[in-house]
């Protein structure tokens, strides 16, 4: 997190304290709420979400204890324990840091501050916070630029967790748009290989003649412009992992010569008799779905169980809940840095325009639009009117007619079929769907069921 992104509560009964605190972080950070009783703390904080509390330890009381700065930092921490908190007083007592510090409290400040030490204790706070999120993320998985908190992106996470440290080939389903390039990024990054290459290849944008070319490597003088040696992406590979983007799309006579080199763990560059065993952990992604590979005609079958020991079906962004808002929020602050701009506030109708958008280009649409938002934005709020999704999307809809709505009548009709084998349970019938409850009641609303 950056300073600028901070949200700060100040808590003082003296009325020039909270108007001194507003006017030094009011530039410096994204929001600053201040509070003159005490009284309130529990209900802003339960409706807010606070980096950090500024805190003064004692309130209209004779007898200066510090206690009741004691009283409302314990409360704090019982609310919300994450939440940092910087105690305030007017009096320098020594025992009464300490005391405060044992207590929780992230720092211990003598009125009158020093702007420039207030400052510098925001910061490291701030700093502090960063550190300890990436290093809870590391702990569980490296997951890179995978956002995501809803149930269905969190039995994902789960998977990666499960089998990164495995050698079993993966196959990752899912639209385009989804992350597929990601989730593999990840699987590596947490697998014991992950100290050695990643290669990835686009495969489906190989021409035949390209393929063995690229992926198995050539020896000088092997064709015209073979003009020195060259390994193939197996043998750059070796003992990482290759990763084969848009696998679905290669010939059947292609899917025979990976298939060979698969089972025999050898390639044989163009130009030579002499084998090469490689030793590489393979994953594959596509955006076909699996009656596509099934189908013997578009996909040979023991290509299929070679490649796919494990499979990860990467969810649309239109079934990921209040992921949207979360991946909204990170694109915007990214984009905001990358542009210079401050940060920004998002208006209820932008947010409600995210939440009731289809996503047909998923994750890589959303992240384009909101770019485009924070570029053309004429404040530091962001409306509805700032979101302009992909005409692009919205044509291949077009185009898509009929063939769309009998789509849409299947969906709708097999939904009504599961709600009613379950007696109307929203609950029971999303799971059989295999999507979330929330994901339900869309299309329910969609339907206008």
């Amino acid at each position: 997190m950056l300073l600028k992104n901070a949200n700060i509560l100040v808590v003082d009964d003296d009325t020039d304290v909270l108007t001194a605190m507003r006017l030094l972080l009011k530039s410096k950070v994204n929001d600053v709420v201040v509070e003159k009783n005490p009284g309130n703390i529990v209900s802003l904080i339960r409706n807010t979400k606070f980096d950090i509390i500024i805190l003064d330890m004692n309130f209209n009381g004779l007898i200066n204890t510090g206690n009741e700065g004691i009283y409302w930092l314990n409360k704090i921490k019982e609310i919300n324990k994450d939440v940092s908190v910087i105690l305030i007083t007017a009096y320098g007592d020594l025992d009464l840091a300490i005391r405060s510090l044992k207590e929780g409290a992230s720092d211990f400040l003598v009125k009158p501050w020093e702007n420039s030490k207030l400052i510098e204790s925001i910061t490291d706070i701030i700093n502090k916070k960063k550190s300890n999120t990436l290093k809870k993320v590391t702990a569980s998985i490296t997951r890179h630029e995978i956002l995501g908190e809803s149930h269905i992106m969190n039995d994902v996470f789960l998977k990666i967790k499960k089998i990164a440290p495995t050698d079993a080939n993966i196959l990752i389903l899912g639209e385009n748009g989804t992350g597929k390039d990601l989730i593999a990024k990840a699987i590596h990054d947490n697998s014991l290989r992950k100290d050695k290459p990643f290669i990835k290849v686009d495969v489906g944008s190989l021409t035949s003649t390209l393929f063995e070319s690229e992926l198995f490597g050539y020896k000088k003088g092997a064709f015209t412009d073979a003009k020195h040696d060259r390994p193939g992406r197996f043998e750059s590979a070796d003992g990482g992992t290759l990763f084969l983007d848009e696998i679905g799309n290669i010939s059947l006579q292609q899917q025979a010569k990976l298939l060979t080199v698969l089972q025999n763990r050898k390639v044989t560059p163009l130009g030579s008799n002499k084998d090469i065993a490689i030793n590489i952990r393979l994953i594959c992604a596509t955006n076909s779905n699996i009656e596509f590979l099934a189908d013997e005609t578009n996909f040979r079958k023991d290509l299929i169980y070679r490649i796919n020991t494990v499979e990860i079906i990467v969810p649309p962004l239109r079934d990921r809940d209040k992921d949207v808002i979360l991946l909204a929020k990170h694109f915007i602050n990214v984009y905001a840095e990358k542009y210079l701009k401050s940060s920004f506030k998002l208006d209820d109708g932008f947010i409600e325009k995210l939440k009731n958008y289809y996503f047909p280009g998923n994750v890589r649409e959303l992240q384009y639009a909101l770019e485009r938002a924070v570029i053309m934005a004429d404040s530091d709020n962001l409306y509805k009117e700032d979101l302009v999704f992909s005409p692009i999307e919205k044509r291949s809809n077009t185009i898509i007619g009929n063939s769309d709505l009998k789509l849409e009548t299947i969906e709708k009709n097999a939904i009504l079929k599961v709600i009613e084998k379950n007696n109307g349970n929203i609950s029971k019938s999303a799971k059989e769907l295999g999507i979330t409850r929330t994901a339900l009641y869309r299309r329910l609303n969609k339907y206008g069921l």
